[in-house]
């Protein structure tokens, strides 16, 4: 709102915004909240669900929302992990709360009952810790009543779980405790029900998802934690970095286990080579210097694919973002690299712009070598699927080096909705020119003379 209509507002009014926008509190949760952990503590409606990707605060927001009416007394509150030694496990949910109640609990003025995993308040109000380690656990609780029940990593449980336990929501008429079921979690696990239940069902339901990234909590030291998820695998990665309940665990097209890694004595020693270009528009936003933290634009790529009687080799990969100036030196480099026998191919974009850009590599950046343009046509997934098709033969290999596990995590993810797809473009760009060009190399002038493609085939 602007600052001019917030001085024409009242007193009352300024007053009754902000209790709009605070919601309540108790002094057992010391925390400030985060927008979006605010967010959830607002809703006073049954059902709802907090998270996505890790480091959002989604435990804390549970925990804090738990907590919200125990200074009213006959307060019952339930929060549960899927098993024992998930609750009891270090920094974990109860250990949390632990540690924020320990000033009272040292005080006397909260209870901590080991056995029971409850906590009592000065109101009189209970907040409970359990577990449903078998599908038969849902009925410990069939004879108690709550009006707050948390889970905790809501896709570790069953639907049929979670559903029974609305059934232990109560409040007496003359209660001023809304009802409510909360849970929160990261799209792993039993993830199908749960994204049913809120992603695609919520909006038509009345169930609302507050989705919370990294990035939304500002209380957590996001750059090592960040370091850490770039180690997990890319399923993984997407589900807990991004929050992403779309990704499978493996794409359609392709599967690791088709390409078959070499050394390089293991290679022909005659092959058709042919470097294929992909470029992106942007430099990497992480670097130093940059503002615009956060984001995963597009690689520039160039894959080097080599071919003899009828093998693919994916030869090299050089995956970069760099500021244009930067690019054209990268470009250069590998094609001294590469040497002038490789043909070198560009992914030409639509309009006059895409021809000034190769024909400007052609006679400036890269004199003397074979540069050409390929106007791609049709959707990547149809570019791709003769790739995919001789792959799946184990007609492609793949020379063994540092590049291979981002590109076969690509391979991999594609065409779920992986973050990038530049390495899948450049290889289904490679592999048709291959099949189509016929460099000089490939002319049997001679039989056995220099690197003719067809010495020693006869």
């Amino acid at each position: 709102m602007p600052s001019a209509n917030l001085q024409m507002m009242n007193k009352q009014d300024l007053t009754k915004l902000q209790q709009l926008t605070t919601p309540k509190m108790t002094k057992y949760f010391p925390w400030t909240p985060s927008p979006k952990q605010t967010a959830f503590l607002l809703l006073d409606n049954l059902e709802a669900f907090y998270g996505g990707a890790v480091g959002g605060g989604k435990s804390v927001a549970l925990l804090g929302a738990a907590l919200q009416y125990v200074d009213i007394p006959g307060y019952n509150a339930l929060l549960l992990r899927r098993t024992y030694s998930d609750l009891v496990l270090p920094g974990a949910l109860l250990d949390l709360a632990k540690e924020i109640l320990s000033p009272w609990i040292w005080k006397k003025e909260v209870h901590f009952l080991e056995k029971e995993k409850r906590f009592m308040f000065p109101s009189g109000a209970n907040l409970v810790f359990g577990y449903l380690d078998s599908e038969q656990d849902k009925y410990r609780y069939q004879s108690s009543a709550f009006h707050f029940i948390g889970f905790d990593e809501l896709t570790q449980f069953t639907e049929t779980q979670y559903t029974y336990l609305f059934s232990r929501i109560r409040r007496r008429s003359d209660s001023g405790i809304p009802p409510r079921m909360r849970s929160a979690s990261n799209p792993d696990g039993n993830l199908e029900w749960v994204k049913q239940r809120f992603v695609v069902e919520g909006p038509s339901k009345g169930r609302i998802f507050i989705p919370a990234k990294l990035e939304d909590n500002p209380h957590l030291d996001q750059e090592s934690y960040e370091e850490s998820l770039a180690e997990l695998d890319p399923v993984t990665r997407l589900r807990l970095r991004e929050g992403n309940w779309e990704i499978k665990e493996e794409g359609t097209l392709f599967k690791r286990d088709w390409f078959q890694t070499l050394q390089e004595h293991q290679l022909p020693e005659y092959m058709r080579t042919l470097r294929y270009w992909d470029f992106a528009a942007s430099e990497d936003p992480n670097k130093p210097g940059r503002t615009s933290k956060g984001k995963d634009p597009d690689y520039t790529v160039g894959l080097l694919l080599g071919e003899y009687r009828g093998i693919y080799y994916v030869l090299d990969v050089k995956r970069f973002r760099l500021n244009p100036e930067a690019t054209e030196l990268k470009v250069q480099q590998t094609a001294m690299e590469d040497g002038y026998t490789t043909s070198i191919y560009f992914e030409e974009e639509p309009g006059s712009a895409g021809k000034h850009m190769i024909d400007y590599y052609a006679r400036e950046i890269l004199k003397g070598y074979p540069v050409r343009g390929n106007k791609e046509t049709g959707s990547k997934i149809l570019r791709a699927n003769p790739v995919s098709a001789a792959a799946e033969r184990g007609n492609i290999k793949i020379l063994e080096a540092p590049w291979n596990g981002d590109f076969l995590d690509e391979l991999a993810l594609f065409p779920t909705k992986g973050c990038h797809d530049d390495q899948i473009d450049a290889l289904s760009g490679a592999f048709r020119m291959l099949k189509l060009a016929v460099n000089l190399e490939a002319v049997p002038t001679e039989v056995g003379v220099g690197s003719s493609y067809w010495r020693n085939i006869m």
